[in-house]
């Protein structure tokens, strides 16, 4: 049943009035989020131990500093009645605190934006964050590298992916020791959460390593599935792994590991990485792992007997396209390289295995090219099929979508913006043409 509250206040609105209003509150918590932030700097400026009463030692002497190098100290204290007003514990009120503080004062240009209205506070909190054991110059970098994407055309998983990167590369010696502090936090364990009768084992050590692991437990999985015709995949898996660990299941039967030759050390199976290296630059990036120096990656290959074999770059513009619905691996590839993500406005996912969306429906001539061809997850591909989205594809790389009550969204690998249709002042690049046409198009139709 509708409340009275919402049928009061709503339960006249149409749909698109419904989508109006949304939008319109939407756009007020952000100030909103705005106007927090700025009252917790200025909470800092209130709070430094020159602006206290001259006998108040004690509060002096326990002043510490919140942000990162070159922010000034704030009282101990100061965050736990800040942090009262808006219902979080003085731990998340010291941290907004920090991020204001390191905002304002070493990440300029973000927050400009956060002023502008043009930067979200959450993504450039993010930074904030993510930047606090940089040098004031490394953070000063970093700023200039991501702040266009913190307007919210990222999904957030994107976003952070991005930052991640241009930290490490803004200090690659700091992410290297980062990355040999967490390669001696190696461990194989129970995990401290386990509920519902449900337990998790945990092993964390280098990326290739465990990339062997997923495909022996694959391996093992595929040739249980006759003698487990009803299990699901993972619960082959998960059979697989405890056969693996199994030592009765080993040629030479022992206890607790007495009965394994560790002479023979572990399985060496086929594994594709994809490794995206850049020129003149020290960091790289490891597809499903992220941002990992190029040293780290040269010395986990060295340390592995693995046989390690190079795949060209794909000659993206040779690509022709193929009479058919079905795509081939070739054309696949080269999709991927185009679209590193889900193409649907704000998606996340950037895994491989996502279906490949005909923009124009093949059935209605659309061709299997990578110029009419977009990665969208099973979901987001429903939602095109079935609920009234359309796309368009007017460049590589480029995705404009409609939604069914008249919105413009641009899709491209640095995320997702709101576009509207020209109007008799503008002047129109050929985004906004191609957006034009498509609203004519559909209004014709």
């Amino acid at each position: 049943m509708v409340s009275e509250r919402v049928s009061a206040g709503l339960g006249d609105l149409s749909a698109g009035e419904v989508l109006d209003f949304v939008e319109r509150r939407h756009a007020a918590r952000l100030d909103a989020e705005r106007d927090i932030l700025t009252a917790a700097y200025q909470w800092a400026v209130l709070h430094h131990p020159d602006a206290l009463p001259p006998g108040d030692k004690r509060g002096r002497a326990r002043a510490r500093r919140v942000g990162g190098a070159g922010t000034p100290l704030v009282t101990e204290h100061a965050a736990a009645a800040f942090g009262a007003r808006v219902q979080t514990s003085p731990y998340g009120a010291r941290r907004l605190i920090a991020d204001a503080v390191d905002l304002v004062l070493r990440l300029p240009r973000l927050w400009a934006g956060v002023e502008a209205g043009t930067v979200r506070v959450p993504h450039a909190r993010h930074v904030a964050d993510a930047t606090r054991d940089l040098t004031e110059d490394e953070a000063a970098w970093v700023d200039a590298e991501v702040v266009e994407a913190a307007d919210g055309r990222l999904a957030w998983a994107r976003f952070e992916a991005l930052v991640e990167g241009k930290v490490a590369a803004a200090a690659p010696e700091a992410a290297r020791r980062r990355e040999e502090a967490a390669a001696r936090e190696r461990c194989a364990r129970m995990a401290r959460v386990n509920k519902h009768g449900m337990a998790t084992f945990v092993i964390t050590t280098d990326a290739l390593t465990v990339a062997g692991i997923d495909a022996t437990v694959t391996a093992v999985a595929e040739r249980l599935q006759e003698r487990m015709p009803d299990a699901s995949v993972n619960d082959r898996r998960a059979a697989a792994a405890a056969l693996l660990l199994n030592t009765d299941a080993h040629t030479t039967p022992g206890q607790r590991g007495e009965g394994v030759d560790v002479t023979v050390g572990p399985r060496e199976p086929r594994v594709r990485l994809y490794l995206h290296l850049y020129a003149d630059s020290p960091v790289a990036r490891l597809e499903g792992h992220g941002p990992i120096t190029v040293g780290t990656i040269v010395e986990a290959l060295a340390g592995t007997a693995a046989r390690v074999s190079v795949t060209p770059v794909l000659d993206l513009a040779g690509q022709a396209p193929v009479d058919a619905y079905e795509i081939p691996a070739r054309l696949r590839e080269a999709v991927r390289l185009i679209h590193p993500g889900d193409v649907f406005p704000f998606a996340a996912s950037t895994r491989r295995a996502m279906d490949l969306d005909h923009a124009v429906p093949y059935s209605e001539g659309g061709p299997t090219a990578v110029g009419n061809l977009g990665p969208l997850t099973r979901t987001h591909h429903r939602i095109k099929t079935h609920a009234g989205w359309e796309a368009r594809h007017p460049f590589p790389g480029i995705v404009i979508w409609r939604d069914p009550y008249g919105a413009f969204y641009l899709v491209d690998p640095t995320g997702t913006r709101r576009v509207t249709p020209l109007t008799g002042d503008d002047v129109p690049t050929r985004v906004d043409i191609v957006a034009t046409r498509f609203l004519l198009d559909y209004a014709a139709a």
